[in-house]
């Protein structure tokens, strides 16, 4: 698997998986929603798939004396990496807005400890829609691609419009840190649970439809 993982970085990541990290940064600007950071890393993640299959990275693979569940494992090693690492340094600059005297953000959630906890569920949520479509057919990269942006963009719409619609995301969970840290830190917990529970899900789920795809 090291190995695998060695040429996912080396082989199969698109350059732009490195370029979106540094839209992290956009946690700084006012009045935007900052869950479209996450995003460009589903968007980095469509790249490489579909990179790979201009480049024959699966027939590449499959040549390689490894099973198919390999293939696929090494890729999820790869995406969970970018999405952690997306997380990561999106935290410093969410950290830096708090310094500066700016209003709380208009079009929806703070850049806050919950906003994070539901970064992690809306990532999950992309990784189950987009790659048990995917591993049924590697080919079919941009309708696995559309499926996936339809659930992101209906997790955006829903997230941000409850920040003016529901009265405890409004008056609890959308404030600044750390005004009712417990209830964001039980946010931020179940986001990172089911983060985890969703790509595992999607990982079995995508493993026996390769396995079953006839190449």
């Amino acid at each position: 698997m090291k190995n695998m993982l060695y040429k996912e970085f080396k082989l199969a990541m698109h350059p732009t998986s490195i370029i979106f990290l540094s839209l992290s940064a956009m946690m700084l600007i006012p009045n935007y929603p900052y869950y479209m950071t996450f995003f460009y890393t589903t968007l980095a993640i469509f790249f490489t798939c579909l990179s790979g299959r201009e480049n024959h990275d699966i027939f590449y693979a499959m040549t390689l004396p490894i099973r198919k569940r390999d293939i696929v494992k090494s890729r999820f090693f790869l995406v969970t990496i970018l999405q952690l690492a997306q997380i990561i340094t999106a935290i410093p600059f969410a950290m830096i807005r708090r310094t500066f005297s700016l209003p709380g953000n208009l079009v929806g959630m703070d850049a806050n400890i919950a906003f994070f906890g539901l970064s992690f569920l809306m990532l999950g949520l992309f990784n189950l829609v987009f790659f048990t479509a995917y591993y049924k057919d590697t080919d079919k990269v941009g309708k696995s691609f559309l499926m996936g942006t339809i659930v992101v963009t209906l997790f955006i719409i829903i997230a941000e419009a409850s920040v003016h619609v529901v009265p405890f995301i409004k008056n609890y969970l959308d404030t600044k840190d750390p005004e009712f840290l417990a209830y964001k830190v039980v946010v931020l917990a179940a986001g990172i649970v089911l983060y985890i529970v969703l790509t595992l899900f999607s990982y079995h789920r995508s493993v026996r439809s390769f396995e079953a795809l006839d190449l």
